[in-house]
């Protein structure tokens, strides 16, 4: 009988987490067929389907959903195997992964992986962008060592590190100029544009507009903030972009930034990572010396 292996595993994680044979292969880097004949080889040793195929897309049996829960736990505690071993070498070393939400990504991440290579030689950062629902799963399951979002979290298994505050701008049309900015209760009146649902940065704006969930006055929804100020520099509507996206976003487009009034909103930026890890303390240390290097 074919042994079972790590390779059978992560292969089938992968299926399980996409549920779809093209996607899965992709992201584990091989050819589908290859992909494919991996979990079957999985289903012939378990000696029951794990999988139902449909045209379009897969299901899993209820074996295989138990199965694939189980495979994230082995996958998960041999990860952190390699950990362990990493935190008995010395400083931290090997492969990093870093997930960022998108309203960071742009802005910092450039700067986040400069400090990190100075300071960790060793370390081999892999950067992953993902809205924060996704990366939260990614980090609870071990796919992920540390994140870069906006806090709090608030998830028990999951460290969290603060490393600076930022406010909120408004961003209007360049012909909005000279006119004064409104108040914050003001601003559910104005045609509003905002990031599809998903990103955290929807929902801090929503709730510094004090908006329902779904804002009546929205007249449209972005996949990123370039967009939504693009779109406000043609003249419609206004949004909000975080400070560190200022910069960047005013070379853009015919928009003027403006602060909002006292009290002004801001978001925390941090680092996440799974309290369990046995690099955790490690990534208390990179934590704080990533604050100090942002804040110079």
């Amino acid at each position: 009988m074919t042994p079972l292996t790590m390779k059978h595993l992560r292969y089938f994680d992968a299926l399980a987490r996409h549920r779809h044979f093209g996607r899965a292969a992709e992201a584990s880097s091989i050819s589908q067929p290859a992909l494919s004949l991996q979990v079957k080889e999985l289903e012939e040793i378990l000696g029951a389907p794990l999988v139902e195929r449909g045209a379009r897309q897969i299901s899993l049996t209820v074996l295989g959903e138990e199965v694939a829960a189980r495979a994230r736990d082995v996958l998960r505690a041999v990860d952190e195997l390699g950990a362990l071993a990493r935190a008995a070498a010395g400083p931290l070393s090997g492969r990093l992964r870093l997930g960022v939400i998108p309203t960071v990504a742009p802005y910092l991440l450039p700067r986040v992986m400069r400090h990190l290579a100075a300071a960790y030689p060793d370390l081999d950062l892999r950067p992953r962008e993902a809205v924060t629902p996704k990366l939260v799963r990614d980090l609870g399951e071990g796919r992920l060592d540390l994140a870069l979002l906006a806090l709090p979290v608030s998830e028990p298994s999951l460290a969290e590190t603060p490393l600076f505050d930022e406010e909120f701008l408004l961003v209007r049309n360049l012909d909005a100029a000279h006119l004064p900015v409104p108040p914050l209760a003001d601003l559910p009146a104005e045609p509003l544009l905002l990031l599809e649902e998903g990103h955290c940065f929807r929902d801090q704006a929503i709730a510094v507009c004090k908006l329902p969930p779904r804002p009546t006055g929205e007249i449209m929804e972005g996949s990123s903030l370039s967009t939504l100020v693009q779109m406000v520099g043609a003249g419609i509507g206004v949004t909000l972009i975080p400070e560190m996206a200022a910069e960047v976003e005013l070379r853009s487009a015919p928009v003027v930034l403006h602060k909002l009034p006292e009290p002004r909103p801001k978001r925390t930026i941090g680092l996440v990572w799974r309290r369990s890890n046995p690099l955790a303390d490690r990534y208390a240390g990179l934590a704080e010396g990533l604050k100090v290097g942002l804040a110079r």
